[in-house]
């Protein structure tokens, strides 16, 4: 299949994030440690990328834009149907004087185009900002503007199983709404990875049964961590943003972290997503390294990891998170 060939998969992404102008707040030198750590990001995500996952890669989709019509265009040119936009916050980065996007902002855009975009605002960080603060914003955008999926950063706030997060946890399952949740390391200081660890999770799914909490990045490096935590717990959900380039460029690696969940979570619970950040070829490496990947037959014998479907990946890339939040994946929004 080529790698710009339309495949028939609705696919929802819960990650593309909306950077916003930065021009204001890069003399932070959070803001600039944050980005040095980026920078570095890129050499393991794509180290080893074969000459051939570059074809038909345009030069747009390695430049970094906050323009969502870029997002767009590569959503379009590779059959993305829908974007839960994800205002970035990252309020540690400029000693918690502004956000680099408002949830204000992350509006217009949706709004410009809702049959592609959905909201899904930012509430981090809970703690430093007040619980009931973080309450009055949740039920705002859940009762006043529709919104069905939310975002919670804790390397910025506070640890997951924080006590003092629990009237928040119980207002967020009483709406219904989808919590999607960092976790393993933070990855990009000034952010404290302590405050992100996967196994803190299952104090709020004991508690919180009813919560549908979407676990990002398959708690890397504790990816069996999570594994267990959402095993046993049917409200937890692992997500594969981010690393789904190693589908690509380090396979067998790959193949131990979606075959472990496999076995231990099942299709029914594992979500596809971007980590969209401004590059178009995040969603490009997102969309063919799900779509195209097998786990090695080698591997599948000496490890018991399942062999992926056709219906496996149709879950993964949107069935599971459409269900979720009730939306009908039947219909594909993008065009023929």
């Amino acid at each position: 299949m080529s790698n710009v060939e339309r495949d028939d998969y609705f696919k929802i992404d819960p990650e593309p994030h909306l950077i916003g102008d930065m021009t204001h707040i890069d003399h932070f030198p959070g803001v600039q440690m944050w980005w040095r750590a980026i920078d570095n990001i890129h050499r393991p995500m794509i180290t080893g990328m074969p000459p051939e996952a570059y074809e038909g890669m345009e030069a747009w989709e390695m430049v970094k834009t906050a323009d969502p019509a870029s997002l767009l265009a590569a959503m379009d040119k590779y059959g993305v149907d829908l974007a839960c936009l994800l205002p970035e916050s990252m309020m540690d980065t400029t000693c918690y004087t502004s956000r680099w996007c408002t949830n204000g902002e992350m509006a217009k855009v949706v709004e410009s185009n809702p049959a592609r975009f959905m909201y899904q605002p930012n509430i981090s960080p809970i703690k430093h900002k007040g619980v009931q603060n973080t309450i009055w914003e949740l039920e705002y955008w859940a009762k006043e503007k529709g919104a069905k999926i939310f975002k919670f950063y804790p390397p910025e706030d506070t640890y997951i199983n924080d006590p003092d997060l629990w009237p928040f946890y119980k207002k967020a399952e009483e709406l219904n709404i989808v919590l999607d949740i960092h976790t393993g390391f933070c990855w990009v200081p000034p952010g404290k990875s302590k405050y992100a660890l996967p196994i803190y999770l299952d104090d709020v799914a004991r508690d919180f049964p009813g919560l549908k909490i979407n676990a990002f990045h398959m708690g890397y490096p504790y990816c069996d961590d999570l594994n267990m935590i959402a095993m046993g717990h049917p409200n937890v959900y692992v997500c594969l943003s981010l690393l789904l380039p190693w589908a690509v460029c380090a396979p067998r690696k790959f193949a131990k972290i979606i075959g472990e969940a496999l076995r231990w979570v099942g299709p029914d619970k594992i979500i596809w997503g971007t980590d969209y950040a401004g590059y178009g070829a995040q969603i490009r490496s997102a969309v063919i390294g799900m779509r195209e990947f097998q786990i090695p037959e080698d591997m599948q014998k000496s490890y018991g990891y399942p062999a992926i479907t056709p219906e496996d990946r149709r879950k993964i890339f949107g069935g599971n998170l459409g269900r979720l939040l009730g939306i009908d994946t039947a219909k594909r929004r993008i065009q023929a």
